[in-house]
């Protein structure tokens, strides 16, 4: 298997702002290497993509060189300033296995963020250069996200947590007619990750999930959807353990050949990664 999306922190080293509040205190402390080693070797993941945190080009050159230093981690989903005019040469310029870009536009005030001149200009770099691009984004933003995957089809596209859908209150709409907009889109896929986090921390079940979980199986299709962890968010809500249990449960009506592309095959077409798991090239 293949953990598609996963963290690493240190809060003595660095600040996370998204972090902040008595809530999110339990994981408040550093997860490192070590580990990351520890929850996959025992869930049987012989595979991972690390994924940036915070909007830092030193954040991502470390990552870079943790990768290259640990067998485990496959690919990493960095970061780098969209709006920069240097943008193609900045992701020339980085050293490993780096797979994708991110920015954390759930954070941005502007629902229409990524559909700025300097944004789109600054993810057709990536594009270019043979990167995804991770999405997160809150279900108001779905709309930018479609319209930007419309715009530049030469850009592989990976939504992340299915866009959080508002599991704990119960509610569907604008979430589930967003997440479909942007699923017609055949440049994007999907990732089965984040969802525990978005359900009761302290009472949910698998079955909250499901309604969820299945309409993105509809409107995204197996071939398009890959599993990730999320850890160690997850550890608000679940372990790593249950967080993959619950994956496995919920798409238990696919066949054996689309659970494999779910949990291995589909997150190594997407991010460029071989056989192995290790990154192959970039294109």
């Amino acid at each position: 298997m293949i953990d598609a999306h996963h963290h690493l922190w240190d809060p003595a080293r660095r600040e996370y702002p998204w972090m902040a509040g008595e809530a999110l205190a339990p994981i408040r402390r550093p997860y490192t290497v070590d580990d990351l080693r520890a929850v996959t070797k025992a869930a049987g993941v012989h595979a991972t993509v690390l994924v940036q945190t915070v909007s830092s080009a030193e954040e991502t050159s470390e990552f870079l060189a943790i990768a290259e230093a640990e067998p485990v981690i496959a690919g990493v989903v960095g970061w780098v300033d969209l709006a920069a005019p240097d943008v193609a040469d900045r992701l020339a310029s980085s050293d490993g296995p780096l797979v994708g870009i991110r920015h954390q536009v759930e954070n941005e005030p502007d629902d229409d963020w990524l559909l700025r001149p300097e944004i789109v200009a600054g993810l057709s770099a990536v594009a270019s250069a043979g990167l995804a691009y991770d999405l997160l984004v809150r279900p108001a933003q779905l709309p930018a996200a479609a319209e930007v995957a419309l715009r530049l089809p030469q850009l592989r596209l990976v939504l992340d947590h299915a866009a959080k859908p508002p599991i704990a209150a119960g509610e569907w709409e604008p979430w589930a007619s967003g997440v479909a907009a942007l699923a017609a889109r055949e440049n994007v896929v999907c990732k089965l990750s984040g969802l525990v986090t978005e359900a009761d921390w302290t009472g949910w079940e698998v079955g909250h999930l499901r309604r969820y979980v299945d309409h993105v199986l509809d409107v995204f299709g197996p071939e398009r959807l890959l599993f990730g962890s999320d850890w160690p968010v997850c550890e608000l809500a679940a372990s790593y353990e249950v967080v993959l249990d619950a994956a496995i449960a919920l798409t238990g009506s696919l066949s054996d050949a689309e659970r494999l592309g779910v949990f291995e095959h589909n997150a190594r077409r997407v991010y460029g990664l071989d056989a192995s798991g290790e990154t192959s090239s970039r294109g």
